[in-house]
């Protein structure tokens, strides 16, 4: 691995080997993220189901007799600041923008589906999750609050 200046940020240039073997790393389920808010959810006594295939969008978390899903989404994955970041994307540029792009638009449909359908949808960023665990605890139980008022 080698470090190269652009435009005076550090950029990291991987072998074709080692940018294989992190993206293989890389998981859709089970992340260390994920473990802490589930971990943290369930010691304050909640009861969900993680990745729930029934629920469109398989959420990371599911709430179903509250009708409450929650998503926890990878800054790279799902576009944070998409329209400031693409332009950092260097090789193979068309693939990686399309798909991007379509991971975007896929949370915007699953986001409309499952409130058209009566659910609530709650998306948390990773960094989110990892920094500032509590506050996105506290948001979830808000909402978890509001809905057994309801029913």
């Amino acid at each position: 691995m080698r470090r190269i200046v652009a435009n005076n940020l550090y950029m990291t240039k991987l072998t074709q080997e080692q940018r294989r073997k992190n993206m293989q790393a890389v998981r859709s389920k089970g992340s260390k993220i994920e473990t802490a808010l589930a971990k943290t959810l369930w010691g304050r006594g909640y009861c969900f189901r993680k990745n729930d295939p029934t629920v469109f969008g398989k959420p990371d978390f599911v709430f179903k007799k509250l009708r409450l899903a929650v998503f926890v989404d990878s800054e790279f994955w799902h576009g944070k600041n998409w329209e400031v970041k693409k332009i950092e994307h260097k090789s193979n540029i068309k693939f990686w923008h399309k798909k991007i792009e379509r991971n975007i638009e896929r949370d915007k449909e699953v986001n409309k589906y499952l409130k058209k359908n009566g659910w609530k949808v709650l998306r948390f960023w990773g960094r989110q999750v990892e920094k500032k665990l509590d506050f996105c605890i506290i948001k979830i139980e808000k909402v978890i609050n509001e809905a057994k008022r309801i029913n």
